[in-house]
């Protein structure tokens, strides 16, 4: 056993003399802690052992494998300053060793971390490492306030007892509106009443949390955010969260929110469901009163939310939508042929051994254009739409967005006017031919091409999988129909969300039908059809 106490300088302290740790090893734990401090990525990189069954885990989970763990690393950042002011180390082999370590933040505050450091050729590398990091009196990636709670509810109703985490969109009483940007912020006024969509919730019995973080303006599908970070993905930490509901989906799935009300534009509450394993529902569009709420594009944005199961889902859509009469069917469950050929060949595979026989429908079937005359009708308008909101602002506040964002808003603005004028003149009609296209008809897709992108993802590649995600998203937005993201898919050990696509107004019967399914284990609840 080796016991130790700390350096003078604050370095890995010198073990006891009354027993002594293996050779080498607490210079290797030394050199990690200089690497940590130093964000010396490579160091880093070679202080673990290459193995895919190498591990490391913390608040946010597990990581397997170096090259996740490699790729996680690389997409933080470097850590607070920090020390360790105490070490335990405890020979298991001749080349194997279990050290202790606490570790006391310059800033205040320890935490702890458990290490398997293997030697191999007189090289010490670690094989596992959990790492308890120093309290957080606050996720600053997810939140941007919180309380206890910040607002009480002012009625009782299904949503007793649920705690809700509010997109940093919506008015909050008493609170200013920041949209992911702290310039927008620092500008903003408390509102003196709170959206119409948070008081329906306060009004059925629920409290509000806090005030969720948001990609800025809500012009992205990420969840990165160039000024707070990037909140947690609660089922695979080493990948990005999705937005733009980003910190309310990662509210909901690490459990400190029951119900994240969100806004769905072009996918920013169903792409978090599907990355983060919840239920999201992009409700039919002007269904639910968008008072309070700062419009992205206002021809396609939605309020709905995410939670952890169906029930609650239920709930916060009986809340904010109390008369059901009448209530549409869900249709005739058919698979649409080229969302599910946008999809990665492993997203294919799993959502068809997941819904099994159902008949397969085209868009020509339908009546409808290609997807990428969808997609490309959405970007046009939406970036119209966008500019039109707050290109003002932006032109007068050079430098305040990030550089993806800004970029994208930079693109929107360049659109050639009469494309984009064209695609104002087509947008009702194309609307009205989805719409005549659900009557009676349930589309079955998967939500995303595939699971979350990797957090160390580039820009180019990012860009890539947006475009394929919007053509997935297209359709529903578009449609101005609502869609559901359900989780019911596991490609590569990572969910992926099945998809409910269904008419106008049937919100509340594609929810019951996806519970239904999933209860029953996802196609063996499927009702009987033919083609």
């Amino acid at each position: 056993m080796t016991a130790s106490t700390p350096a003078p300088d604050g370095s890995t302290p010198a073990p006891d003399a009354s027993a002594a740790a293996p050779d080498g090893l607490l210079a290797a734990l030394d050199a990690y802690e200089r690497a940590l401090a130093a964000d010396d990525l490579p160091t880093l990189d070679d202080a673990f052992v290459r193995s895919p069954d190498t591990m490391r885990g913390d608040d946010r989970g597990l990581l397997v494998g170096h090259a996740a763990i490699s790729a996680f690393r690389g997409a933080r950042g470097g850590i607070a300053p920090r020390s360790l002011t105490r070490v335990e180390v405890r020979p298991l082999t001749d080349d194997l060793a279990l050290v202790v370590s606490v570790s006391t933040s310059h800033a205040g505050g320890s935490g702890l971390q458990t290490q398997l450091w293997q030697r191999d050729a007189d090289t010490w590398r670690i094989a596992a490492a959990h790492v308890t990091g120093r309290p957080r009196a606050l996720d600053t990636t997810v939140w941007r306030v919180v309380g206890d709670p910040l607002l009480a509810p002012t009625g009782s109703g299904p949503l007793d007892g649920a705690t809700v985490a509010v997109k940093d969109l919506y008015a909050v009483a008493g609170h200013r509106t920041g949209a992911g940007t702290p310039t927008f912020l620092d500008e903003s006024t408390p509102a003196a009443a709170s959206a119409t969509a948070v008081a329906a919730l306060l009004a059925a019995g629920a409290s509000v949390r806090g005030i969720a973080r948001t990609d800025e303006f809500a012009y992205a599908l990420t969840g990165r955010n160039e000024h707070h970070g990037t909140p947690p993905n609660a089922a695979v930490p080493s990948a990005l969260p999705g937005g733009s509901s980003s910190g309310c989906a990662s509210a909901v799935g690490s459990g400190t929110a029951d119900v994240g009300l969100g806004t769905d534009t072009a996918g920013s509450l169903r792409i978090p469901a599907s990355y983060q394993g919840l239920w999201g529902l992009r409700t039919t569009h002007g269904l639910v009163d968008r008072a309070g709420l700062l419009p992205l594009a206002p021809s396609f944005d939605t309020v709905g939310w995410l939670t952890r199961d169906a029930t609650t889902l239920l709930r916060a859509l009986d809340a904010s939508v109390p008369d059901r009469s009448p209530t549409a069917d869900a249709g005739t469950p058919v698979v649409l042929a080229e969302l599910v050929a946008a999809a990665d060949p492993a997203t294919r595979e799993a959502f068809g051994d997941a819904v099994g026989d159902l008949p397969v429908v085209t868009l020509d079937d339908l009546g409808l254009p290609p997807l990428e005359d969808l997609r490309e009708l959405l970007r046009l308008v939406q970036g119209a739409e966008a500019t039109a909101v707050h290109g003002p602002w932006i032109a007068a506040h050079p430098g305040a967005l990030g550089a993806v964002v800004g970029a994208r808003f930079a693109a929107a603005a360049a659109n050639p006017p009469a494309a984009v004028a064209e695609a104002r003149a087509r947008l009702d009609g194309v609307r009205a031919a989805v719409r005549t296209a659900l009557v009676g008809r349930l589309l079955v897709t998967p939500t995303a091409p595939g699971p979350a992108p990797a957090l160390a993802s580039g820009t180019a590649e990012l860009e890539r999988v947006r475009t394929a995600t919007t053509t997935m998203t297209a359709l529903a937005s578009v449609g101005g129909v609502p869609s559901l993201s359900v989780p019911a898919l596991t490609v590569g050990g990572a969910p992926v969300g099945l998809c409910l696509t269904g008419g106008a107004g049937t919100d509340r019967a594609l929810v019951t039908t996806a519970a239904r399914w999933t209860s029953d284990g996802v196609g063996a609840g499927l009702p009987a059809v033919t083609a």
